[in-house]
């Protein structure tokens, strides 16, 4: 496994790769607190931190926050789960950038209509947040939900891929060392 960081508007965001794409990726410039998070073995598997980021992933990334939001749509990614989850996953992808859909909805498209809180869960559990876009689902009534970096960084990514060019990013900084 490789790990490298890539800086963004909203910091810096880090990523754990291996050869058949992305593992996970997160708000912190140091990719190594992200190993937590993986399944079973690959937490405890070694991790060569490089000083750049695969050209491949830093170029689809400049190119989204530079505003060609389909550049992270081809990113691979290597994503374990459940059936439910890897489906829901794959749907969280295929919503449109700036816009968005409820659990309700995903739960619906990923095959298990009734299953909100599983949709939830999906979001949740998302290793991937930015390219796998769980900052598009929302709950049923329109309110935003949660996001693990915050409804801010959500706002900024939504507002971002709307094309509110001008905007600032999110204020409130990443407290140091946070991994997702």
């Amino acid at each position: 496994m490789e790990a490298a960081t890539v800086p963004t508007p909203l910091g810096p965001l880090s990523l754990v790769t291996v050869e058949q794409g992305i593992l996970a990726s997160g708000l912190t410039d140091r990719p190594e607190t992200l190993l937590a998070e993986l399944p079973a073995p690959r937490h405890t598997e070694p991790l060569r931190v490089l000083d750049t980021a695969p050209a491949y992933c830093a170029s689809a990334l400049q190119d989204y926050f530079d505003g060609r939001l389909d550049a992270i749509d081809a990113l691979p990614v290597v994503q374990t789960g459940s059936a439910f989850r890897l489906a829901a996953w794959r749907e969280m992808r295929q919503v449109a950038p700036g816009t968005t859909i409820s659990y309700q909805e995903l739960a619906a498209a990923a095959g298990r209509p009734g299953a909100a809180r599983a949709a939830g869960a999906s979001c949740a559990y998302n290793l991937v947040p930015v390219i796998v876009p769980c900052h598009r689902v929302r709950r049923a009534d329109g309110n935003l939900g949660g996001y693990y970096y915050g409804l801010h960084i959500k706002r900024w990514l939504l507002a971002h891929e709307r094309g509110e060019r001008g905007l600032l990013p999110p204020a409130a900084p990443l407290a140091p060392g946070s991994s997702r």
